[in-house]
């Protein structure tokens, strides 16, 4: 093997920032698809606190899309489809060959997740109903839930419907208002890649080629966690085998960190430039901020979500928005759009230790919100409290 190359934390950051589509000005052409195929995934999130966690992620890195936009992908195109990473994301539907992989993992989880649907006629009704109905979402049946007073229970009909979705013998056709409907893989996937056969070892091998591509460099778990589709000890062994360049990577508090870089980092690291130096509000679950673990290695950034932290335990909120400004956080805001009021409100701001805030980073700061403010239709920027570096 050969000597490690040391890079060091600027130049980790820049890859990493470069790698995951938030180092240049998120402005120009704009093309979704692409924005997703460079991420490999984006996190579909519920929570609508400014804007769903997937349209701010798009959004962050390039301000002309719009939350019209995806859905298309999904549902007309199908250039991208639903299913299981770490979370519940959209993927390139290219990716779908190797992905049989995943669909059998979560089989493996689910039979256990859900033993008390699993080969039920409850499941084999379902699929009968969509066999012969259609895309169906879960508001067309009526079954209660047995299991009342336990947090996050689910009525029957939801859990045969998440097993199916799961091991793949169901797929997300479309959303509608974010409503999941679901319809047969064979309606949904295109024929040539749901068929193509692949080995094990070559799925495997497609899919972490493919994490280490989007991260640039990382350690062993960091590509590991890009997919979350193999085990610690399927991606070590895998790595004892792989085409990649060992790196030394100096971390936030100059700590060496022994990890791998992709076959072609040194041209990565060739061609490599400052990111832009716009200030954005990225969403808790952006692909940079995901990995908690790698955020605080890189960037020296400690930051948590505290949406199921009771609110007395908060350190911070209940949904926090870390700030970036070139390559490095400066700072926490917490803000909410209510669109009926046209107003989105900051209700807290916390900068980073050591990090001065002059008048011009402060309007940098003004001019993002007023930006964010506009994606989501909210014409006036209103803050709780005065802002305050105090």
């Amino acid at each position: 093997m050969q000597a490690a190359s040391r890079i060091t934390n600027k130049q980790a950051r820049w890859l990493w920032l470069a790698s995951q589509g938030l180092s240049d000005t998120p402005t120009g052409p704009l093309d979704v698809y692409r924005m997703i195929e460079q991420l490999g995934f984006v996190q579909l999130d519920t929570i609508q606190t400014v804007s769903r966690a997937h349209h701010h992620i798009l959004w962050s890195r390039n301000q002309n899309y719009r939350e019209k936009m995806l859905n298309p992908l999904l549902a007309k195109d199908r250039l991208i489809f639903e299913h299981f990473t770490h979370d519940a994301s959209v993927i390139p539907m290219k990716a779908l060959p190797a992905w049989r992989r995943q669909f059998r993992r979560m089989e493996k989880k689910a039979n256990h997740w859900y033993t008390e649907v699993a080969g039920t006629d409850l499941m084999r009704d379902i699929k009968a109903r969509i066999t012969e109905e259609g895309a169906l979402s879960t508001h067309a049946f009526d079954t209660k839930n047995d299991r009342p007073k336990e947090m996050w229970a689910r009525p029957p009909h939801k859990r045969a419907l998440d097993y199916m979705w799961l091991t793949g013998e169901l797929a997300t056709c479309f959303r509608k208002d974010f409503t999941k409907f679901y319809n047969l893989p064979e309606r949904v996937f295109p024929e040539e890649l749901r068929t193509r056969e692949m080995s094990e070892d070559a799925e495997l091998d497609w899919l972490l080629n493919e994490a280490i591509d989007h991260i640039a460099v990382g350690t062993a778990g960091e590509i590991q966690r890009f997919w979350d589709a193999s085990t610690s000890v399927e991606t070590k062994d895998w790595l004892c085998k792989a085409n990649l360049i060992p790196v030394e990577i100096e971390n936030a508090d100059k700590t060496i960190t022994q990890a791998y870089g992709a076959p072609d980092i040194e041209a990565r690291l060739a061609n490599l430039t400052a990111p832009s130096s716009r200030l954005r509000i990225v969403n808790p679950f952006d692909p940079v901020t995901r990995d908690r673990a790698r955020l605080d290695r890189l960037f020296g950034f400690d930051y948590r979500i505290e949406m199921f932290v009771p609110a007395a335990k908060r350190k911070w909120g209940y949904y926090v928005y870390p700030i970036l400004e070139g390559d490095r956080f400066v700072g926490r805001i917490e803000v909410k759009a209510t669109r009926a009021k046209s107003e989105l409100t900051v209700f807290n701001f916390w900068p980073e230790p050591g990090v001065k805030w002059p008048t011009a980073r402060q309007n940098k700061l003004h001019a993002e919100l007023d930006r964010l403010g506009r994606f989501v239709g909210c014409k006036q920027v209103t803050w709780e409290t005065p802002f305050s570096l105090a």
